[in-house]
Parts: structure tokens; sequence; C-alpha cells
């Protein structure tokens, strides 16, 4: 029988759990009658093990998180106990201490260019409503008044009531409104179903005549924010067109408004650079970052600022009314610094960098199953399109997509020891994301139980 350290036997925590635990963004019906909840108690490098002794390559990294995997917990755990010893707590609430100091100088030398000032939270959706209540705040102080925001459809934000009204998932808003007014949601950048013989060109024109004309249709004068991830997560890991950001950019200064770059899932390393934004040259006023700031060994996040966003704010009786009780904790910021230490020790992001080639190639024999019909991504950050049909590109009803993802592909995944993202809030996709420190073994056996799980999912077909 396996122990865990609560000293609970597995069928004791099946018992609490399915009484007392409330699982995220999860159907807990099943578990209420015979199904088992699914425990991991340890982990090393990119594997996982459950209470039962089942070993899982974890290809989703948490949730696009564990950038260094599992095995830094003795390392991590006495950075956080010496930090425990000299000041468990205290609040950046009018107050600073040695590690939010160092950490926010550490996290604004790794940013791209002028971003600079690094304001801490606990996590990515407080990270989104932080950096809109800043752009709104900010423009007030300049004597005008925004509040709007564009993002794009389909992608993911965040959950709290402000990051979820900017999320651009139907599904996930509609159960909580009337939610936050004055978003409005743009084309993404799914290149997969464009037009047959559309240039890059067109398609990148395209989506900034489509960006152009929703802040004149909002009201350029009233729009605080246009935010945007780097890579789209949700919908399948979409990248930007040539010339794109560059127009943003420039759309957002003909314009006046603050162009916010979401990395909570795009930062430290996981594109194959410190951030997406210096990758794609995006040159953005705010710059959203939490899951791989601490490997996800912390709940911390931020948002950081160019220096001329903070200007407004150093008036003697000025400042940005906004907190978060536990931003920039102590322990959490030793935690993110040590893990930043091992990041640039193991050389992380150039590891991504010179294995995105490897990955790449390896998930591209997955191409030649009849179900999937595109790859796309960048670094350690890829996704394919499922399809009914390769040649006319047509994909799954929503019916047929429970039935093929929640029905058969995502539980046929876990059970053969693979852990990774199966997902249908746009099209039907399989994302992966493993930690930053897997090699070709980890890009082979995550492929072929991928491969062989979809060949029999298209002979269910």
């Amino acid at each position: 029988m396996t122990t865990v350290s609560s000293g609970l036997s597995p069928s004791e925590l099946q018992k609490a759990a399915r009484d007392h635990l409330w699982l995220h963004f999860t159907r807990m019906g099943p578990y209420a009658e015979t199904e088992e909840v699914p425990v991991i108690v340890r982990g090393d490098g990119c594997y996982l093990e459950d209470v039962n002794g089942k070993r899982y390559l974890d290809a989703l990294a948490g949730l696009f998180a564990v950038q260094i995997g599992y095995s830094y917990g003795e390392e991590i755990g006495e950075a956080a106990a010496a930090q425990m010893r000299e000041l468990p707590f205290y609040t950046n609430w009018s107050y600073a201490h040695p590690r939010a100091i160092e950490l926010a100088a550490e996290v604004a030398s790794l940013m791209p260019g002028d971003l600079n000032r690094v304001f801490f939270v606990s996590g990515g959706s407080e990270a989104v409503e932080s950096a809109w209540k800043l752009a709104r705040q900010f423009h007030r102080a300049r004597g005008e008044r925004r509040w709007k925001a564009i993002a794009r459809q389909v992608a993911y934000h965040g959950t709290t009531m402000g990051a979820l009204s900017i999320n651009g998932i139907p599904a996930l808003r509609n159960p909580f409104e009337p939610l936050v007014p004055g978003v409005s949601h743009v084309r993404n950048t799914n290149r997969y179903h464009r037009p047959e013989g559309e240039t890059d060109e067109e398609f990148t024109q395209f989506l900034l005549d489509d960006l152009e004309s929703a802040i004149k249709g909002a009201g350029a004068d009233t729009v605080a924010m246009v935010i945007m991830e780097p890579v789209q997560s949700a919908g399948g890991c979409f990248t930007p067109p040539p010339g794109y950001f560059k127009g943003v950019r420039e759309i957002c200064d003909r314009y006046q408004i603050l162009l916010c770059a979401d990395e909570v899932i795009n930062g430290f390393g996981r594109l194959g650079a410190w951030f997406g934004s210096e990758l794609y040259d995006i040159r953005p006023d705010l710059l959203t970052c939490a899951k791989g700031l601490s490997s996800a060994y912390a709940s911390i996040g931020a948002v950081v600022a160019a220096d001329h966003i903070i200007e407004p704010f150093l008036g003697e009786k000025d400042m940005y009314a906004h907190g978060i009780t536990f931003g920039g904790h102590p322990v959490q910021s030793a935690i993110a610094l040590k893990n930043i230490e091992i990041m640039k020790r193991e050389r992380i992001v150039e590891r991504v960098r010179d294995n995105e080639a490897a990955f790449h190639s390896t998930l591209a024999q997955l191409l030649d199953l009849p179900i999937v019909g595109d790859l796309r991504g960048a670094g350690y950050f890829w996704a394919i399109e499922l399809v009914k049909d390769k040649e006319t590109k047509t994909g799954f009803s929503d019916e047929e997509s429970e039935t093929l993802l929640r029905g058969f592909v995502s539980p046929e995944l876990f059970d053969r020891g693979l852990i990774c993202r199966a997902d249908d809030r746009g099209d039907a996709v399989v994302q992966f994301s493993p930690p930053l420190i897997a090699g070709q073994a980890e890009f082979d056996e995550m492929t072929g139980i991928v491969g062989d799980v979809l060949a029999e999912a298209w002979k269910r077909i």
C-alpha cells in the first residue's frame, strides 16, 4: 500500500476527496459515484506518481507552469525555509522587504525593452485583473476616461470577474453574466482555417484591420487596453504572422491605447526566450506573468510596467489604488528567486531554443494520422488540431468533440500514463507543454502515446 505524508491510506484519501474536495474546472458527478479521484502524491523530473504507484509523463507541466520539473523541491525548500526563519511574512502595502526588492530587480533585468516596474500579485488571473485596473487608472490620472479592453476570440486570460470578462471563450463567460462591461473581442491568429492562397501579408492586414475596426467601433477614446498573448494558448497555440505585433503596436500608439502582453503561460522560457515579447518584438506597455515565475513552486505573479506607466503615480499624493495581501510574499519571492537562479544555472531557456526543432519534428510524425490536420506552436508549446476530413479541414461538432475528447481521448491518454490537454474551447486540439527540462526521450514517449490513442480514436469514428 502506498503511504503519503498525510498518513491516510489510498482508500481514506479517496473518501476524504469525495466528501470534501471541490476540484477546479472538473465535473464532480462521476467522482460521487464510482470513478476514483486522481490523487498525485509525488513527482520527479518530468514525471508524476499517483497514490497507487502509477507513473505519468506530465506533458502539460502542471498547467503550463512547472518549467524546471519536479526534482528541485529540496533546493527550493531550503530557500523557503531560510526565508521562513528570517521573515515568514510581511506585506507590500506601504512596506518592502529584501526578497521582494531583489525579485523585482531580477525580473526587471530579464524584461525586454523598457519594462521596469514590478507589481506583485498571487497568480495569473490577478495579474490580468491588476493590469486592466492599472490601465484604467493610468488614463484617468492623465485626464482621460478610458475603461474598455480589447482581447482576442477564444483567448483565455483568467477567471476573476475582470479577467473573465476579457476572456474570449463564451462557454466560460456565459454562466457568470452580466460581466464587467466594455470588452470587445477581435479575430485571433489562427492561420489554419484561412482561405487557400492568402499570403501572410494579407492575413496580417486582415487582422490589423479587424483590430482597428473594433477600436473605432468601441470608441477609440474610451479604450484603455489591448491585451494579447504572444502565442495564444486557448484554441491551440496560435502563433502571430509576420508583422502582426508591429502593426498592433502602431495601432495602439495611434489611438494612445496601452498594449498588454499576457505572458502568464508564454513567459519564463516556454517559447525559447525569457519572454514572448522579446521573441516577437511586441514592445508592450504592460506585461503579465505568473506560473513560470516560480515554476509553480509558489503562488506568485506580477504585472510589469514600463517606466512611463508609473510616471502619473509619482506625485506626492498619487497612488495606484490597488493591492493584494500576498503580493510579493517573502517566501513566494524567495522561491521565485531560487527558481530563476536554477533556470539560469541549468540554461533552461537555451535548452528550449536548442531542442525546439527536434520537438517539432517529433510531433510532426502525428501529421501522418488522418485525424490530425495541423501542428502549430513554438518552443515547448505545441498543439495539434483534430479533424474529420484533412482535405476540407472539417472539424468536429460540439457533440462529436464531447464524445471524442472527454469520452475517449482524455481518459485513454491518462490510462496510458500521459497527462496533456485535450481541449475544445475552440476547435478540437491536443496541446503539448512539458517541463522545460524534457528531452528527446520524453518527446518520443508523448508522441508515441498520443499517436496510438488517436489511431484508435480514428477507428472509432
